[in-house]
C-alpha cells in the first residue's frame, strides 16, 4: 500500500486515542505489541487514508478493529468504511469487545491463523 501524507487533524486525533486507549484495546495491544504476534509489528490507533483503525500490521496489510457496544448503531458505516480499506488492499478482521475478555485464546488464535495466511502470501 502506498504511504499518504496524513492530514495533521487525523494525526492529531489518533495520538489523542493511544493516550485514551479503551480496556479492551490494553488487554489486546499487551499480545500484539513488541512483535508478540507472529513476529509482526503492529501500530495501534493508525491513520489510513481518512480513517483511524484500532490496530494495523502494514507488512500484511492487516486492520484488527474493535466493536463496542457504539457499533452496533454504526454498522452501514462499519460496512462502507471496510469497503473502502478493502479497496486499498487492506484485509480487516473485527471482533466485538467482549470476545477479547471471553475468548481471549479464540480472538488471539484468530488473528494468528489470519497472520500466518497474509504472510505466506508474501
Amino acid at each position: 500500500m502506498k504511504r499518504k501524507r496524513v492530514k495533521p487533524i487525523l494525526r492529531q486525533r489518533a495520538a489523542e486515542l493511544r493516550k485514551n486507549e479503551t480496556s479492551t484495546e490494553i488487554v489486546l495491544w499487551k499480545y500484539l505489541r513488541k512483535k508478540r504476534m507472529c513476529g509482526l509489528t503492529f501500530r495501534r490507533q493508525h491513520p489510513i487514508g481518512d480513517f483511524i483503525v484500532d490496530f494495523y500490521c502494514p507488512k500484511i496489510g492487516l486492520v484488527i478493529e474493535l466493536d463496542g457496544l457504539v457499533h452496533k448503531t454504526q454498522q452501514e458505516r462499519d460496512v462502507e468504511r471496510s469497503r473502502l480499506l478493502q479497496a486499498i488492499g487492506c484485509t480487516i478482521i473485527r471482533f466485538e469487545n467482549h470476545l477479547v475478555f471471553e475468548q481471549l485464546d479464540l480472538v488471539l488464535g484468530n488473528i494468528r491463523t489470519v497472520c500466518l495466511a497474509l504472510s505466506s502470501k508474501g
